[in-house]
């Protein structure tokens, strides 16, 4: 399960933090951009370790599919249709297109492996029925744990999103300001 710490150094701590999204409208635009961006980070990052889960949920349900109908053809043989199904498969989710990538995909597939244990993942026909589905109820349980979060992340950037929108809408923001503080420009203000 993922874990918020009150007062945490992680970027979830932070950004789940109720004081990081309070009182938006009084942020300079430069703090709401960066927390937005951070934000949005976290929720790539989260995003990331999920489609981990699901692919091992559909490995693990795939293993119990084949001895329930008596297949006899191995995962491994079958692990590229496994995980394009899925991929294939109507979207779920929050359909946000992230243009960012995990910056911690290691530490990520390390936590999603960690999660079977001594269990070798590509050879989940040498676990039995029980902790076969043990193994399922696990990454389901991790599955929903983090979906939450990042269904929390997506509030927090949706409540900074608004805001900058809100700002560009009454003209208090604009463009000019935005692309001077990119280059660099001196007087951007804080405005930017």
């Amino acid at each position: 399960m993922i874990e918020v710490r009150p007062g945490g150094r992680r970027r979830i701590d932070r950004v789940l933090d109720a004081a990081y999204a309070r009182d938006v409208d009084t942020l300079p635009m430069t703090t709401l951009r960066e927390r937005r961006d951070e934000a949005a980070q976290e929720e790539t990052d989260l995003s990331y370790l999920r489609r981990l889960l699901h692919a091992r949920i559909d490995i693990v349900r795939a293993e119990q599919q084949r001895r329930a109908s008596g297949g006899d053809a191995s995962i491994v043989d079958q692990l590229a249709t496994i995980l394009a199904e899925n991929a294939l498969g109507p979207a779920t989710g929050s359909g946000r297109h992230q243009t960012l990538e995990p910056t911690r995909a290691g530490e990520y597939r390390r936590r999603a492996e960690a999660l079977v244990g001594n269990a070798d993942l590509s050879d989940v026909s040498s676990l039995d029925d029980g902790k076969l589905a043990e193994t399922l109820n696990t990454f389901r349980e991790q599955e929903a744990s983090v979906s939450q979060r990042r269904r929390e992340v997506q509030v927090v950037v949706d409540t900074f999103n608004a805001e900058i929108a809100r700002r560009y809408a009454q003209g208090s923001a604009s463009v000019d300001e935005l692309l001077a503080s990119e280059r660099g420009e001196d007087g951007a203000g804080d405005g930017a």
